[in-house]
């Protein structure tokens, strides 16, 4: 039986959100609960506690925000502080009447006004030293006062340093050199259909251990028009990864999988997110990151396999990320799991399958798919 089938292409993965809507039979948009950078398309509306939740873990907050808030928030930090101690020296400075009493009486010698006491506030804090403006032994309040404001400076330091230093090793930036394939795809391995996607890391020092965990995550609205999030995991072989080389994350269409009974047209009706995560510590730091990304029905491609990118050179493997999310089209019967289960995954004397149009083209696929053209190296 001769088998139609048209020259494989390669077919770069794009990630456009498309949902069917069942009841008018146009196609509409629909947010995603996952973005493709791991970021969650979700927005609080009068939380709990509003502010003080920031406020008690302002550490946490800190480290959070923006670059040039941090600054801001550092920058005033200093110089009300310095505003403020000043105040105090200027407090003491006119109760002990530093402008009448000879230069042997007075507490802060050479502090005449605001602008001096703020120069001199700024000195201690800063420990810039004195030269001008120094503080005397005739007032024991302004001396308590230089202790505290000393104490006050190095533990504002301890924090401005320790937000710094945590914020350049945040685990975010690290997140973002391991990266997901922009699209899965489903073939055949080992005459069983299977979801894979590609996982990398872009870095030379690589990751030696690694945990790989996957969510089937649909919206379901409810009759009266409540909306509940539901979670299935979906059981992926290999959870544990040494990440040397690019690595292709495999899950069978088997009983029990919430793909099982969905084909590549079912794929077109349901809506639904493939919300997959990679938890590692990384070598250089020690920290544990975690990097995310979704796939929904519109980043699936049935019947497409990842082209080879690691091949073996002289002295080293070499492996090419310009292929990274480059895919080829292989014959792959266009049924669901469970109806190529159904018929018993026939070998041989296979009925050919509809025609079924893909990108434009035209084809026919034999169950019959042998072996040496769906085999497939995992990276």
């Amino acid at each position: 039986m001769s088998t139609e089938w048209r020259e494989p292409v390669i077919d770069t993965c794009c990630s456009t959100v498309h949902t069917l809507d069942r009841q008018n039979g146009k196609k509409g948009r629909r947010p995603r609960y996952m973005e493709k950078d791991g970021r969650f398309a979700v927005v609080f509306h009068q939380a709990p506690g509003d502010w003080s939740t920031y406020w008690m873990d302002i550490f946490t907050t800190l480290v959070e925000i923006r670059w040039r808030m941090m600054f801001l928030v550092f920058s005033l930090s200093y110089i009300l502080s310095w505003l403020f101690f000043g105040l105090c020296y200027w407090l003491i400075s006119h109760v002990n009447g530093d402008s009448d009493n000879a230069d042997d009486d007075l507490c802060v010698a050479n502090m005449r006004g605001f602008t001096a006491v703020f120069l001199f506030s700024m000195e201690t804090q800063g420990t810039i030293g004195y030269g001008y403006r120094s503080m005397t032994e005739n007032c024991i309040v302004a001396i308590i006062v230089m202790t505290i404001q000393n104490v006050f400076s190095c533990l504002l330091d301890t924090i401005v340093i320790g937000i710094v230093i945590a914020k350049m090793a945040c685990a975010r930036k690290r997140s973002q050199t391991v990266g997901f394939s922009r699209c899965a795809v489903v073939n055949l391995r080992d005459r069983v259909l299977c979801l894979s996607w590609r996982l990398g890391d872009f870095r030379d020092n690589h990751i030696l251990e690694g945990v790989v965990r996957a969510q089937l995550v649909r919206y379901v609205k409810q009759p009266m028009g409540s909306i509940v999030m539901s979670y299935q995991d979906l059981d992926i072989q290999e959870r544990d990864i040494v990440l040397a080389t690019p690595t292709t994350i495999i899950h069978k269409l088997e009983p029990g999988s919430p793909l099982y009974s969905m084909g590549p047209d079912d794929l077109l009706e349901n809506y639904f997110e493939v919300v997959v995560s990679f938890t590692y510590t990384g070598d250089s730091t020690g920290m544990l990151h975690q990097t995310r990304t979704s796939y929904t029905p519109a980043d699936i491609r049935w019947g497409q396999r990842f082209q080879d990118m690691l091949k073996m050179g002289a002295k080293h493997y070499k492996v090419d990320y310009g292929l990274f999310n480059e895919t080829t089209w292989v014959p792959v019967p266009l049924l669901s799991a469970q109806e190529y289960d159904r018929r018993g995954h026939p070998a041989e004397g296979s009925t050919l399958l509809p025609s079924a149009k893909r990108n434009g083209h035209t084809c026919q696929v034999n169950l019959d798919v042998s072996e040496e053209v769906i085999l497939q190296t995992v990276l």
